[in-house]
């Protein structure tokens, strides 16, 4: 996803094929940085954890996130100078997409995995395409197919499988509640996000949208309740990473810059490139990453069982994205046929950007 993030951000792309067709010589580069988006991504949830661990609220956490992320890429804006200041409704809604879209699906994913095992909650969460599918067939009017109910009923057999506990594996509500709450909002990111992008590029939406988050936040919990001197704390690494000793502030640094700006940065260059559809097919290797991250570093283990369902969640996302992408199309043949623009029918981008959160 999760600027999953998260990375990533709903980001329109030409389609499918358009751009590799012209660059075939870099699909194999693009493929490779977008694997490694994908694993940023998938690591900067588990270095979360720690830094939650080691003291940080998942409230102050996203604070930090949202604050650093805003300014690195306010300037990144500024320097490239192609972006207007919003106003009016586009400002209310740049201000809702960082209030419910970002602080709040942050926030959500940090308190679920501080009470759930990494993989769990990010499979959970990961459901918000489903979602974005769900409210396009009963609130837009969209024919979506056979392939959305097959989805739902794959996603919902996959959550009851992973929901099973198992030795060594405790699941506790507030982290399922906090993870459900986390789709919502993610969805609710989702689809704010392409209404915003019909008049404003993805870059400067970003940003804006985490400056929102993070003024949201230090309105929530001032800044200067917050002690500074708390990032020099020591933070012992867990056995797989060395037992060695870093300063708090380097994992923080690392969830804004490597787990938020860079994977963020190569996600929306790779919808350009090789479209969103293949964009967000390689971006589902960020759950299977991060559970076998957790499981490394952190311990966190997962039954046969809940694997089984992981698979079979992941599975049916992808069943309710080709539902809504084979949905839009027909939608946009009939606008043509009847003699009007695409823009007729609504479209909202999905897994290509959903990695903003994680």
């Amino acid at each position: 996803m999760t600027l999953a993030d998260p990375a990533p951000t709903a980001v329109p792309g030409p389609p499918e094929g358009t751009v590799s067709a012209r660059r075939p010589a870099r699909s194999g580069t693009w493929v490779a940085l977008l694997v490694g988006a994908s694993l940023l991504f998938a690591v900067n949830g588990t270095v979360a954890k720690l830094a939650m661990q080691a003291g940080l609220s998942p409230s102050r956490l996203v604070e930090l996130r949202s604050l650093g992320s805003a300014v690195v890429l306010l300037l990144a804006v500024g320097v490239a100078a192609r972006s207007r200041l919003p106003r009016g409704r586009e400002l209310v809604g740049l201000a809702l997409l960082g209030f419910a879209g970002v602080a709040m699906v942050q926030w959500l994913y940090f308190v679920a995995i501080s009470h759930l095992p990494v993989g769990v909650a990010l499979l959970i969460e990961y459901t918000a395409p489903l979602l974005v599918a769900l409210w396009a067939r009963f609130v837009l009017g969209e024919q979506l197919g056979a392939r959305l109910w097959w989805g739902l009923l794959a996603c919902l057999s996959g959550l009851a499988l992973v929901a099973q506990v198992g030795p060594g594996v405790r699941l506790d509500a507030v982290g399922l509640v906090a993870a459900a709450g986390a789709a919502v909002s993610l969805a609710a990111y989702y689809l704010l996000g392409a209404r915003v992008l019909r008049h404003r590029d993805a870059v400067s939406t970003q940003a804006w949208s985490m400056a929102f988050a993070a003024a949201f936040w230090m309105v929530a919990q001032p800044l200067w309740q917050f002690d500074p001197a708390v990032l020099a704390d020591d933070v012992v690494l867990p056995p797989a990473l060395g037992t060695v000793h870093v300063p708090l502030g380097l994992l923080v640094a690392w969830i804004v810059v490597l787990g938020t700006v860079v994977p963020y940065a190569v996600v929306l260059a790779g919808v350009a490139r090789l479209g969103p559809a293949r964009t967000g097919l390689i971006g589902m290797l960020e759950p299977v990453a991060a559970a076998a991250t957790a499981w490394v570093v952190l311990g966190e283990s997962m039954t046969a069982l809940q694997l089984v369902g992981g698979v079979v969640v992941l599975a049916g996302v992808l069943l309710a994205e080709a539902a809504r992408q084979s949905g839009t199309r027909r939608g946009r043949r009939t606008s043509h046929s009847l003699g009007t623009t695409s823009s007729a029918t609504p479209t909202t981008p999905t897994t290509a950007t959903s990695r903003s959160h994680s």
